[in-house]
């Protein structure tokens, strides 16, 4: 009797331990929701990642890629599931990681024995699981663990126009169930997807139960869906699938949804949707505008202004600045064979990215983290006055002991700022280089401070704490 009184301690000493040693998933923070809880500390997560192929792209050496990405200080990248896939030369995009050569792209579905697959080897069976596929992902998620890297796993796509539906697996001529007879615009709806549903249900369940472990970790249900006639009633019934299949496991990760490109006022929201993304999101307006939400605001996809870092970096300063809680630049040198990031695209690519954004970026994220922002809130009212003509300012405060602030346009200013009585630590920084003026002691009697900026091209921060005494 003594022997199973011990055995049964022993194993609810074994599994209490075993709880303990698990670290919970990212989470929002509790004290501040507007940003996230991650092992035990407040984050924001800041990165410049590949186009979102490094599961479904056999070719893709994902080692690589989240080395670097954690060598330059950035936490966070999107990946897509396998639900949609591009074909070679799309947007323009010059080696497009989710456009997998001919026989190299892997997804949930197994292949089946029937050949005729539209981009090489035999249809799928949307029956049965790819379970090389799912070691691939697991393998990935771990790597992206030991990196300290949080992924943004994208269930699903739409379908922009006919080349990525032919790709699909879901396309009927794709799958030997002949399932999916029905327009691209169609597919992601409760009433017209013509036997789909149940097959997105039963992939989400999957992926869902697979990954339940992982920390690093949260779903956006899917990519722009205010494209391709993807519904919203389609997109809170896979969030009720999460959310119920994540209850019979025992977890719970964190729910995004795509909102917009640019801004857009969130109304009615899903209960279980925690982080709020947007694309394109510069100005930043689309924080203050769903900030009462108290949910992450982030800006997960940017492009389309030029291969140039200047846009990218400014895009990124200023949302973070504006009290978003998430920034990831679409960075186009992560391609096969140059996963370290340093591939030279051609000049008409949709977008940037390269090692010295990545660099600037990871200015960014020091800067940031370097405060105790979880006490911050945005405070553009603040700066009174001394805003040169044209130019963009986001500060973000903790009125009387922090400050930060970040300003594009224009080469020198003073700023008048609303600041109570107090000794501060005033320190200037350049976010292109990351060169710092050196930090001097203000001692101010209340009411409108004048700082004036060093000179600057094209942008400069302020960083302005309470001195200590």
């Amino acid at each position: 009797m003594k022997a199973s009184y011990l055995n049964l301690w022993l194993l609810l000493l074994t599994a209490c331990l075993q709880a303990a040693s698990t670290p919970a998933p990212l989470a929002l923070h509790p004290e501040n929701p507007h940003y996230f809880l991650f092992r035990g500390k407040p984050t924001i997560l800041i990165t410049s990642a590949e186009h979102y192929g490094a599961v479904l792209n056999r070719d893709f050496n994902y080692i690589k890629y989240l080395q670097t990405l954690h060598a330059d200080g950035l936490n966070n990248t999107r990946t897509f599931s396998g639900a949609y896939v591009e074909p070679q030369g799309a947007f323009n995009i010059e080696r497009n990681s989710l456009a997998p050569a001919v026989g190299r792209f892997i997804c949930p579905w197994a292949r089946s024995d029937v050949p005729g697959y539209a981009n090489g080897g035999n249809k799928f069976d949307l029956n049965r699981w790819d379970e090389d596929y799912f070691r691939r992902l697991k393998d990935f998620m771990a790597a992206a663990s030991r990196y300290g890297v949080v992924v943004e796993m994208n269930l699903f796509c739409p379908f922009y126009d006919e080349a990525q539906w032919r790709l699909s697996p879901q396309n009927a001529v794709n799958n030997i169930q002949g399932i999916g007879k029905v327009a691209r615009t169609n597919v992601y709806t409760l009433d017209k997807h013509g036997g789909l549903l149940a097959v997105h249900e039963a992939m989400t369940r999957k992926i869902v139960t697979e990954l339940k472990d992982f920390d690093n970790l949260y779903y956006e249900i899917c990519n722009e869906p205010y494209f391709g006639g993807v519904t919203m009633a389609w997109q809170r019934h896979i969030a009720d699938v999460i959310v119920a299949m994540e209850k019979e496991l025992g977890v719970q990760h964190l729910i995004s949804m795509n909102i917009a490109n640019g801004k857009a006022k969130v109304s009615d929201p899903h209960p279980a949707v925690s982080i709020f993304n947007f694309h394109y999101a510069f100005p930043p307006d689309t924080v203050a505008m769903n900030y009462e939400l108290n949910k992450v605001i982030g800006d997960n996809e940017t492009g389309f202004k030029g291969t140039n870092d200047t846009h990218y970096r400014m895009e990124g300063w200023a949302f973070i600045m504006a009290g978003g809680g998430l920034y990831n630049n679409l960075d186009y040198s992560f391609v096969v064979g140059y996963e370290d990031g340093t591939f030279g695209y051609h000049a008409k690519q949709p977008g940037g990215g390269n090692p010295e954004l990545r660099r600037q970026l990871g200015i960014l994220s020091r800067f940031i983290h370097s405060f105790d922002f979880l006490k911050m809130r945005p405070a553009r009212e603040l700066v009174k006055a001394g805003v040169p003509d044209k130019a963009h300012v986001q500060m973000l405060a903790e009125p009387g002991r922090q400050y930060a602030l970040y300003m594009f346009g224009g080469k020198q200013a003073t700023l008048q700022l609303e600041v109570p009585q107090g000794t501060y630590s005033v320190e200037w920084l350049h976010p292109q280089t990351g060169e710092k003026v050196p930090a001097v002691k203000i001692s101010h009697g209340g009411g409108v401070l004048s700082l004036a900026t060093p000179s600057y091209d094209p942008d400069i921060a302020l960083r302005m704490v309470r001195a200590q005494p």
